[in-house]
């Protein structure tokens, strides 16, 4: 059973310890992050959108999500906040001159940096490849380093020229903390945009209805409202042809209640029928 011809077994190989603590090696951690669709788990490609927690997703994986929620995903927790399509944004990000893509030797006989990003910040000229802090403006979509917009300070897009505050900064990819900060004020964004919707409809439903006419009372004490109920009861009554004086009777024998019109009891028959000649 083993320890045979003369082998002599070591302490580890008898004793089992303690598991060690997996560690995730940080440049594939990074690499994932900045380089791979948060949801689809695909290489990112354009066009590349962000959401107000600062995930990076392909545009046709979110698309395909919205239109199908059922379906099950292997991360489907990082879109559960993803309502519609108003609540991504398409970045406009700068290209890496350096970066070769899929062009790049693949032999094997040279050095590749695995630091090197697709994107850079068009005002530093940083990569983003993790090492750095990025942000998007939700104005926009225009991505720039935070190290850009200390530095130069403006309420104007260094690339565009749209104006955007300092609510409009999300952070690309941030730390927990961050993280929290962003859906905070995401939930806060949502919850005034419900109160305006409500604010919103209460206003059309106002304006639709018609203003209900006050009854305003006449000399003799009676209201409005009386004198018109009043109107339209007697309107409300039929008035009979034959009590017209100012008809001749030509006309009034047009109708049935005229007397010519009735039958005499020798013209009637025992029977009973549905006829309007009939009383």
């Amino acid at each position: 059973m083993g320890c045979d011809g003369g082998t002599i077994p070591k302490r580890h190989e008898l004793v089992k310890g303690p598991k060690k603590v997996e560690k995730v090696d940080k440049n594939a951690e990074l690499a994932a992050k900045w380089k791979y669709c948060a949801l689809s788990q695909e290489k990112l490609r354009r066009p590349i959108v962000a959401c107000e927690l600062g995930r990076l997703y392909n545009k046709d994986a979110i698309i395909e999500y919205l239109l199908d929620k059922t379906a099950e995903r292997p991360n489907a927790e990082a879109v559960e906040h993803i309502r519609g399509i108003k609540d991504i944004k398409e970045l406009n990000l700068t290209d890496n001159p350096e970066w070769e893509g899929e062009r790049r030797n693949t032999k094997g006989d040279r050095y590749e940096d695995i630091h090197c990003g697709m994107f850079i910040c068009p005002v530093v000229g940083l990569e983003m490849n993790g090492k750095h802090r990025f942000c998007y403006l939700q104005t926009c979509g225009c991505v720039f380093s935070d190290r850009a917009l200390k530095e130069v300070k403006t309420e104007i897009c260094h690339k565009c020229g749209d104006p955007f505050k300092d609510e409009d900064i999300i952070v690309l990819n941030g730390t927990k903390e961050e993280l929290e900060a962003l859906r905070e004020k995401m939930e806060e964004r949502r919850a005034k945009a419900k109160t305006k919707k409500t604010k919103k409809s209460k206003a059309a439903e106002t304006v639709s209805t018609p203003s209900e006419s006050k009854a305003v009372a006449g000399p003799s004490g009676s209201s409005d409202s009386s004198k018109g109920s009043k109107s339209s009861t007697a309107l409300a009554t039929k008035r009979s042809i034959q009590t017209m004086e100012e008809k001749s009777e030509a006309f009034k024998s047009l109708f049935t209640t005229h007397s010519s019109a009735k039958r005499t009891k020798e013209q009637t028959s025992n029977w009973v029928t549905h006829t309007p000649y009939h009383f």
